[in-house]
């Protein structure tokens, strides 16, 4: 086993330079930052919810501000709201040196998507579901925003928009039916009658009914003349709303990308003609709509997810993130690019997309690319990447693929691609375990750092600090897995503290350094636990091989993976009494090891957790997923047309199926066979099982199913059920009834 210990710092060099705010006027129901006070050092669930969420970084045209958002939360109003901000950039000997922030609105309605106008004179934003401009003054150093301008009025509301280059059109996305009918689509009079009705799968998806389908359309942006539904047009070619954009539940406009010179949009969609094709492909394309003539052309991939297309600088070439398996979400996900030029021509006469010169860039590197930015001269892309634990910030030459780190390697935070590129210095975001999201400026040629914003520093300067600690530990098959162990504040080795081991979800994802207002680590070694965070099988920044170790054994390598740190961890003389705690396959991780871990865990924790592997086949929404990850590994396969059984009992409509309880795939018959439910006779250890009525991607019954059962095995047990919340719990009074309830749990158990 290897160790090394850092002492994390909030330290940063930030430049002043010190600016006269004018303030903006104070809507009604606005909400401020928050002026908690600590007496203790002692950070809580009230000082979670208290810290402003910075987002979605802009700098203007020239170079002088950045422009962004910060979200504060009311716990006594049960809401957040967002509102703009912006820090001066100056140019010294010394380098870039940046202002305090200053506040550009008080709205007690959110203000989201700002962006700066060419000129720099005006701010594009979204509000209340429709399209807005305000004048951006500054008269004697006080930045302002001037009068606002309504730009659209969309009857069904506009979520996101994105200008043209030369901001004389936006694309803007709306919502338009979807494949769900309610009582009124039959009848009109029944407008009081509430059911859902559909004949296809992918009726609901992450927390709703899929009555509403996402769509993208262009419109143009002209002085005087308002955005309608009436003058816009909708891109996706297909003219019937069969297709959605951008693809749900977590896609944006980082899934479209306007050429140079305004004419083409590139994006990324799923263009399946039937809700099962859809529930089981993950066959995401990237296609080239031409504003001029309205010709699409799809770049040729096929496979798997094709997402993030970025436009080239000159317009010469299209970027964009790849995965090769189709119904694989998890595969390794590369970047590539393609040339993009003029065709032979249509007998219109206009030009018409070629793409030519397909190819990977990235080639040979292990990890997963995520948000390619093209450099200022199109020859190069920088990109962030989860790599043995911690995301740094990488640059590639588009055409050698010769690829450097920027950051440090023993940079212990996880930086995201840049927003801006300034003179060598990289403008972005960072964050680690011990602070939320903040702005940073890295420097290219060296990968120093220096802090930009400080949004959190009153609160996080109240809190006593905590330690952490990389161990590298040994696994059952001689591997070693990088294991994060955070200590609580003020520790004391020569103490026994109780511990708390964290089960990852997804089951892909990383324990890297970032910040989570669900799954707080910091929080949790601030309340006197241990907190343990082991890189098991199936996390991404290890390499393909380690990631896909998970898929069709969940209950094997993996799950040793947790025992081994938990029992390294107990060898020290400071560890006491152990929690595992997870959610989504960490609750499932806590389902299963509940019987077979013997006394290694004093009490568990599972929210969302699956519980039953087969009954959760028959109810989930995206159906790629469990096919594929519960031990079919069958690449997908469609036949269009083929819309009834095929009479094997394997495939329905051309879909395999080899992942499903009826396979005879000797993984999925293995998988099934030794589900968390198949267990319950050697449940002894006190479970807390959570879960939101709108989690359909695990349904809430599956929560309900194991508390019911630890109830018939006479294992104290405890049920929250929060009706209005999904996945996760996002209202803030329910996040803290969330963490309250938690930490009750483990004070009964381990304290």
């Amino acid at each position: 086993m290897n160790t090394r210990k850092l002492a994390i710092s909030l330290a940063a060099t930030v430049m002043i330079m010190g600016c006269t705010n004018q303030k903006p006027e104070t809507g009604a129901g606005y909400i401020a930052p928050s002026d908690i006070k600590i007496e203790n050092g002692i950070m809580t669930p009230e000082t979670l919810l208290s810290f402003g969420r910075l987002s979605d970084p802009q700098l203007s045209p020239d170079g002088r501000w950045i422009l962004y958002g910060v979200s504060y939360t009311s716990i006594e109003e049960n809401r957040s709201c967002r509102n703009l901000f912006i820090q001066e950039v100056s140019k010294g000997e010394e380098g870039l040196a940046f202002g305090d922030k200053i506040q550009l609105t008080k709205d007690g309605k959110s203000v989201s998507n700002a962006r700066w106008s060419l000129d720099g004179k005006n701010i594009y934003f979204a509000q209340g579901g429709q399209i807005w401009k305000a004048a951006f003054n500054v008269t004697g150093g006080n930045p302002s925003l001037g009068e606002r301008t309504k730009l659209s009025d969309v009857e069904a509301g506009i979520g996101e928009f994105s200008l043209s280059p030369d901001q004389a059109q936006v694309v803007y996305t709306s919502e338009i039916p979807g494949n769900v009918k309610t009582p009124k689509d039959f009848d009109p009079a029944l407008d009081k009658a509430k059911a859902y009705v559909t004949e296809d799968l992918m009726y609901r998806h992450w927390d709703h009914w899929t009555t509403e389908r996402p769509q993208a359309y262009v419109a143009p942006l002209v002085e005087g003349q308002m955005i309608t539904a009436e003058n816009s047009l909708n891109i996706l070619d297909d003219g019937a709303g069969k297709y959605e954009f951008p693809l749900e539940p977590y896609g944006g406009l980082e899934q479209l990308s306007w050429s140079p010179d305004g004419t083409k949009v590139a994006y990324s969609c799923k263009k399946t003609e039937t809700g099962k094709e859809y529930a089981f492909s993950t066959d995401t394309e990237i296609y080239i709509y031409n504003i001029v003539t309205g010709e699409t052309v799809r770049v040729p991939m096929d496979g798997g997810y094709d997402t993030d297309p970025v436009w080239s600088p000159d317009g010469a070439y299209v970027a964009w993130l790849s995965m090769a398996r189709n119904g694989y979400e998890a595969d390794q996900t590369r970047l590539f690019i393609a040339a993009v030029g003029a065709g032979s021509g249509q007998s219109d006469g206009q030009a018409s997309i070629k793409v030519s010169d397909i190819r990977e860039i990235t080639a040979g590197f292990k990890y997963n690319v995520e948000s390619p930015v093209w450099s200022a001269d199109s020859k190069s892309i920088y990109f962030s990447a989860l790599t043995e634990g911690l995301k740094a910030i990488y640059k590639v030459d588009s055409s050698t693929g010769g690829l450097v780190r920027i950051t440090p390697d023993d940079a212990w935070y996880d930086f995201g691609s840049p927003f801006a590129v300034v003179e060598g210095t990289l403008l972005t975001s960072y964050t680690s375990m011990e602070f939320p999201t903040e702005l940073v400026a890295v420097n290219e040629e060296d990968g120093s750092f220096s802090r930009i914003s400080d949004e959190n520093g009153h609160i996080l300067g109240q809190l006593e600090a905590c330690n952490i600690e990389e161990r590298w530990i040994n696994t059952v098959d001689g591997k070693k897995m990088l294991t994060w162990v955070l200590f609580p504040p003020k520790f004391d080795s020569t103490k026994v503290y109780p511990a708390i081991e964290i089960f990852l979800g997804g089951p892909q994802g990383t324990l890297s350094q970032g910040w989570s207002y669900r799954w707080n680590y910091r929080l949790m070694a601030s309340q006197g636990y241990i907190v343990i965070l082991p890189n098991r099988r199936g996390t991404t920044a290890f390499g393909q091989e380690w990631c896909e170790e998970i898929s069709g054994d969940y209950i094997g390598l993996n799950m040793q993976d947790y025992l081994c740190a938990a029992n390294e961890l107990k060898k020290e003389p400071y560890v006491g009494k152990l929690a595992g705690c997870g959610a989504s396959y960490g609750g499932y991780s806590v389902y299963y090891l509940a019987g077979i871990h013997g006394d290694t865990y004093d009490c568990f924790i599972a929210h969302a957790g699956i519980f039953d592997e087969r009954y959760m086949y028959y109810e989930t929404e995206e159906m790629w997923f469990p096919n594929w990850d519960n031990g079919g590994l069958t690449e997908y396969s469609y036949t269009p047309g083929q819309m009834g059984p095929k009479g094997d009992g394997k495939t329905f409509g051309g879909i395999q199926q080899a992942g499903s309880p009826w396979s005879d795939a000797p993984k999925a018959k293995r998988h099934y066979s030794n589900s968390p439910a198949a267990n319950v006779t050697k449940w002894h250890t006190p479970i807390l099982c959570i879960h939101g009525m709108k989690d359909f991607r695990i349904p809430y019954d599956q929560g309900m199913a194991a508390f019911n059962t630890a109830q018939m095995m006479g294992v104290p047990s405890k049920l929250i059920v929060f009706p209005e919340e999904n996945h996760w719990i996002l209202q803030p009074q329910n996040a803290l009834f969330w963490h309250r309830s938690y930490f009750d749990w483990l004070e009964r158990w381990c304290k």
